[in-house]
């Protein structure tokens, strides 16, 4: 099979290209933890229709992760390499947030890896078209909002109780998410001139940089809302 040309505007600026190819590795880093979490989840759910829900959303993920490791192919770059600059983020994230129960899972695949994913479209609107459409793609597929939310207001329905903690477990999740997407940020010179521009390309200054904070608010405080829970 023939790969694809680089393409020319990532062939062009080496500074560029390295910071696309650091946003799809961090997102397939994202999504490939993302696929093992809820596939170790589905040992946790109540019934075999959960089950079956979350291997469904799983797949889903493993799904993303694919299509973003082969854009990295395309792109010239080693995946493994590409993505192993974010293992121990993306781990430390994980082991800050690791729930206690099935609930708190549904949760944390719904309210942090959201926030995080909001976090990624955001820097999307500073790349290329066709690197747009994929980050947009994996980002914006909500195949797992409709069963998350009828999960959990369906549990607080049952025992009332439950929205307290998961209130809190939520505020705790937005907190740790965006810390993590920040550490990101910081850690690699590309994504955060990306982030910020250059010479040749622009990007985002304070006042922006605040209506992007914002926007990231107003999101999570919806998918809360979704759930019944408030933010």
């Amino acid at each position: 099979m023939t790969q694809e040309p680089i393409d020319q505007e990532l062939d062009n600026d080496p500074q560029y290209r390295a910071a696309v190819i650091d946003l799809l590795a961090v997102l397939a880093v994202s999504e490939l933890t993302a696929f093992e979490r809820m596939a170790a989840d589905s040992v946790l759910a109540p019934t075999f229709a959960d089950k079956a829900s979350m291997g469904e959303l799983a797949t889903t993920e493993f799904r993303h992760f694919t299509a973003l490791r082969n854009r990295l192919v395309e792109l010239g770059a080693d995946p493994e390499i590409a993505m192993e600059p974010f293992r121990q983020t993306l781990e430390d994230f994980h082991m800050k947030t690791k729930p206690t129960d099935w609930l708190e899972g549904l949760m944390k695949a719904f309210v942090g890896d959201g926030i995080g994913l909001d976090f990624y479209r955001e820097i999307s609107s500073y790349v290329d078209p066709k690197t747009r459409e994929l980050v947009c793609e994996v980002c914006d597929d909500l195949s797992q909002a409709a069963y998350v939310v009828e999960r959990i207001r369906t549990a607080i329905e049952e025992d009332p109780k439950v929205a307290g903690r998961l209130a809190l477990w939520g505020r705790r999740l937005v907190g740790e998410a965006l810390s993590q997407a920040q550490r990101v940020a910081a850690e690699r010179d590309a994504l955060a001139a990306l982030i910020i521009g250059g010479v040749d390309r622009p990007g985002a200054d304070l006042a922006e940089i605040g209506r992007m904070l914002a926007r990231l608010t107003d999101s999570h405080s919806r998918r809360m809302a979704d759930l019944g829970l408030a933010a």
